[in-house]
Order: structure tokens, then C-alpha cells, then sequence
């Protein structure tokens, strides 16, 4: 089988998309690579497909069970043998797929970069042939990207403790050229083939507006569209509950998705969501990354976000199927002043060292300001 072959059977395209096509060649040639491209670019069948080709096991890295359960759900569908660790499965689910990993079953694995600090999983890992490791969401290894999440910076270290080094593939939808320059660092990349696709989809159209009201807004908003899937993003778990209870009290048959919720509930919303039982999820921003939902026609973010990447990554979740969708913004004021309180109390850097978190907090709020400007610009917002 080749790659063209793989394409069309296992994912029913003729052709790759701009950027994929580099990016597989060289992850088939023994090259490291590192793909920028925009949400609903086609990242994770830049993995896949060499997945069907090389010899040994994918390992992919990725930072949520929303993207592990999709991901590999579509994978079984199409009759890739694929499996995923997290912290949802039951004790029989995991021994299952620890089993299937030593009997070399799966073409494709899926763990959280926590699995990676586990002796027992590194030492199962190094008894396998890992041809592919993959890191989806690559700039949470990055202590200036908008996400940053110090379990990532073990991956380097579990690579080289395999043995024999994989191929290292690095994916992300959002990185400066700073933030680039970390991955490969951080990585170890070794002279990776890069790949920088452009960030604009035209099937998207961006609007801000700034009601009086913005419940009232939303629930307009939404009554255009009548039947069609979307997200309403909020900034707070506090919010979420206030909108998801406005929505359903007005017939919107909406779910619900935070860190707050029981693991069991966001599961649940998430395939009420997905399949469409509930034609609205309002959410923080813990619900989305990687989330594999093509018919998402809207999404609305009813408190404007810290910084422009984030927003971009978000919104993007919109239109992947191709057709038409929205993508705005209800801004008022108070935003401002609520971004800056989550950025002054935020306990993701609470390991870092007091001159490093200082900087951190700087760029933060200059982030901030920069969307701030995005928010109340009277230019086109695509170029803004």
C-alpha cells in the first residue's frame, strides 16, 4: 500500500490537502517535521497515514480525552486498529489495552503526556517498535504559547529512553515563530521538515458585536439558526451554568461542558454534542481542542477570550466541514477586567520561578491588549 492508496481507503480522500502531503513524504523518509496549520487543516492525517505505512506502533501525544475518544472512534470506523490510555477508562478497559499494546494489535496509540512519567508504561513502550511519535497540540510544550503545560517537556526525555529514537512529528494549529523555535528545541527535533500553511479559511466570516444585553443577543443569535450544531464559549464555569440554564429555559436544547462538571456528565454532553442529540454546547475553553466535529456551523464566544490565538483556535472549530459558518464575538468592557483577573490568578505557572512568571504575566496582558484592539477595530477583522 501507498500513501495515496491509504488516503483514499482509509479516509475516503482523493487527494491531501495543501501542506499534508510534504509533511507525510517526510515523516516516510525518516525525517522529523513540524506542521503549522490551521484548525480543520487535516494535522492528524499528516500522522495517520504514515502510521499505515511504517512498521512499528504511532504513539500520539495529546493533551485531552475529548481528542483521544474522537480521534480513535474514527480510526476503529474506518478499520484502523487504534486504542487510547486516559483516565476514563475502567480497570478491564485499560487492561484490554495494555494487553493489545504487548500483543502489538494497534497501528496507532493515544496517551496523555502524564502516561509518559509511568516506569511501567516506559518500560512497555520500550519493549514495542516505536516508528511514530506524534505530538498533537505541540505548543503546550512552550512556556510562551497560550497553553502551556510542563508535562510536555518529559517528551523528549521518554523518546530517548525508548532506545531507539521514533521519528518525531510536531503539530499545532497556533505557534509564533517563538514559540516554533521551542517545539524544536524543547523537542529535539533534528532538522525538521517545516511546514507553515496560511491561517485563513475563507468559508469562515468573523464579526464582533457589542450588545446591551448579551443574553438576549445570543438567544437571537441562535434563533437564526434554527437546528444547526454550534458552540457558545464563556470565559467562567459561573457563566456557563448561567447560559446553558438561559438557553434550555428558552427551548434550545443546549449541553454543558467545564472542569467542574463530574467526568461522567462531560462525557455524556460530549456525545449528546457530537451526535447531534443537542444541537449546542456552551462551554469553557476546557472543551474543544482537537475535537473532531465537522458540521459545527457557529461559534459564539459570550465573553471575549485572553489573547488572539486562543480566539483563533476556537472559533476555527467552526466550518470544518468545508461549508459556511460564523464565527463572533459578544464584547463588552467588563471582559477586559475579567481576562485580566483569570491572567493575575492563574495556577498554571505556580512551578515557575518568580522572574519567569513575572515575563510570563507580561506577555499575557500585552496578549490581552492585542485582542482587546481586535474587539474594538473598526478594520476587517480577517486582517485585523
Amino acid at each position: 500500500m501507498d500513501k495515496a492508496s491509504a488516503l483514499k481507503q482509509y479516509f475516503g480522500h482523493d487527494s491531501f490537502r495543501p501542506g499534508q502531503e510534504r509533511l507525510v513524504d517526510g515523516i516516510l523518509s525518516g525525517r522529523d517535521v513540524l506542521g503549522i496549520m490551521p484548525t480543520g487543516g487535516g494535522k492528524s492525517l499528516c500522522y495517520q497515514v504514515p502510521a499505515l505505512l511504517l512498521p512499528g506502533l504511532t504513539l500520539v501525544i495529546s493533551p485531552l480525552i475529548s481528542l483521544m475518544k474522537d480521534q480513535v472512534a474514527a480510526l476503529t470506523a474506518a478499520g484502523v486498529p487504534a486504542a487510547f490510555f486516559n483516565s476514563s477508562q475502567t480497570l478491564e478497559e485499560y487492561r484490554e489495552t495494555w494487553n493489545g499494546i504487548r500483543n502489538r494489535a494497534y497501528r496507532l496509540v493515544y496517551v496523555a503526556p502524564e502516561r509518559l512519567e509511568n516506569p511501567r508504561f516506559v518500560q512497555l513502550m520500550g519493549s514495542q517498535d516505536v516508528s511514530l511519535l506524534a505530538v498533537d497540540e505541540a505548543h503546550c510544550i512552550s512556556q510562551w504559547g497560550q497553553d502551556f503545560r510542563p508535562s510536555y517537556l518529559k517528551i523528549a526525555d521518554f523518546a530517548a529512553a525508548l532506545g531507539r529514537r521514533p521519528i518525531m512529528a510536531a503539530f499545532t494549529a497556533t505557534a509564533t515563530a517563538r514559540v516554533q523555535e521551542d517545539i524544536v528545541a524543547r523537542l529535539d527535533l533534528q532538522r525538521p521538515v517545516r511546514v507553515v500553511t496560511g491561517f485563513d479559511r475563507p468559508n469562515l466570516f468573523f464579526d464582533v458585536q457589542r450588545p446591551k444585553d448579551k443574553t438576549s443577543a445570543l438567544l437571537s443569535l441562535i434563533a437564526q439558526r434554527p437546528g444547526k450544531s454550534g458552540i457558545v464559549y464563556c470565559a467562567t464555569r459561573n457563566a456557563v451554568e448561567r447560559v446553558w440554564t438561559a438557553l434550555n429555559g428558552h427551548g434550545i436544547p443546549a449541553a454543558r461542558y467545564h472542569a467542574g462538571l463530574p467526568e461522567e456528565e462531560r462525557r455524556a454532553n460530549q456525545d449528546d454534542f457530537q451526535f447531534d442529540r443537542r444541537t449546542v454546547m456552551v462551554a469553557t475553553n476546557a472543551f474543544g481542542m482537537g475535537i473532531d466535529k465537522s458540521n459545527v456551523s457557529f461559534v459564539i464566544h459570550y465573553n471575549m477570550p485572553k489573547n488572539l490565538e486562543s480566539y483563533y483556535q476556537e472559533a476555527g472549530r467552526a466550518g470544518r466541514d468545508g461549508e459556511a459558518a460564523d464565527c463572533i464575538l459578544l464584547y463588552s468592557p467588563g471582559d477586559a477586567a475579567t481576562a485580566r483577573y483569570l491572567i493575575d490568578h492563574s495556577a498554571d505557572d505556580a512551578d515557575l520561578d518568580p522572574q519567569t512568571r513575572d515575563a510570563l504575566r507580561r506577555m499575557e496582558l500585552d496578549r490581552l491588549a492585542v485582542m482587546t484592539d481586535y474587539c474594538k477595530t473598526d478594520r476587517c477583522l480577517r486582517g485585523a
